[in-house]
């Protein structure tokens, strides 16, 4: 697999945040993005708030090297093998980044209405100061980090297509990120964050 190597540092304190804006060329990634929107087993998902069952503004699919369960949000989502397609991903990311990766948490946000809430990926299998490789294919959307301790340190990221976020260091522990709802009509956007589990 093809990929571009050129890393925009993201200068944070507390954070350790590399961008590689053009990961996958644009062929790549959109044959990528067609073959998983219509492969991957996305599912709705539903947590409880206050008493009452929401469901997830999102499709959500989990898929690993192994048998591993993934625990967040009162959810436990149990992971299918990877498919041919993310198990060359994960190929390159190991290479890239020197990790080993096992799980990549797939979510599907069909419009502006498809929406993740402020959180850090801080949960206990995931280690001590996790590496988290993501994968942005579709539509661009606004990515938004803040400081947890520190709420004038803010950050925007418009996450191309093909494009790679890496957070890692002691990014998970200082800051937390979301991807806002917006009352533009977005198309689709499939978003891969790849992740040890332990």
């Amino acid at each position: 697999m093809n990929t571009d190597k050129t890393c925009n540092i993201i200068s944070l304190p507390d954070a350790d945040l590399c961008y590689y804006p053009k990961f996958l060329n644009k062929i790549c990634a959109n044959e990528l993005y067609n073959n998983l929107l219509k492969e991957l087993d996305w599912e709705q998902y539903y947590i409880t708030l206050f008493g009452k069952k929401i469901a997830q503004p999102r499709l959500t699919a989990l898929y690993a090297i192994n048998e591993s369960t993934y625990t967040y949000s009162g959810l436990q989502l149990i992971p299918e093998p990877y498919t041919q397609e993310l198990k060359k991903l994960n190929s390159s990311l190991n290479e890239l980044t020197r990790q080993k990766f096992t799980h990549c948490l797939a979510n599907l946000y069909r419009d502006g209405n498809d929406s993740m809430g402020w959180h850090s990926d801080n949960e206990r299998e995931l280690g001590k100061d996790p590496v988290i490789a993501s994968i942005s294919l579709g539509s661009v959307r606004n990515f938004q980090l803040k400081h947890i301790k520190n709420p004038e340190f803010k950050h925007n990221i418009y996450l191309e297509n093909g494009s790679l976020l890496i957070m890692k260091g002691s990014t998970q522990k200082f800051w937390k990120h979301q991807l806002p709802k917006s009352k533009k009509d977005f198309s689709p956007r499939i978003n891969l964050t790849f992740r040890t589990i332990i």
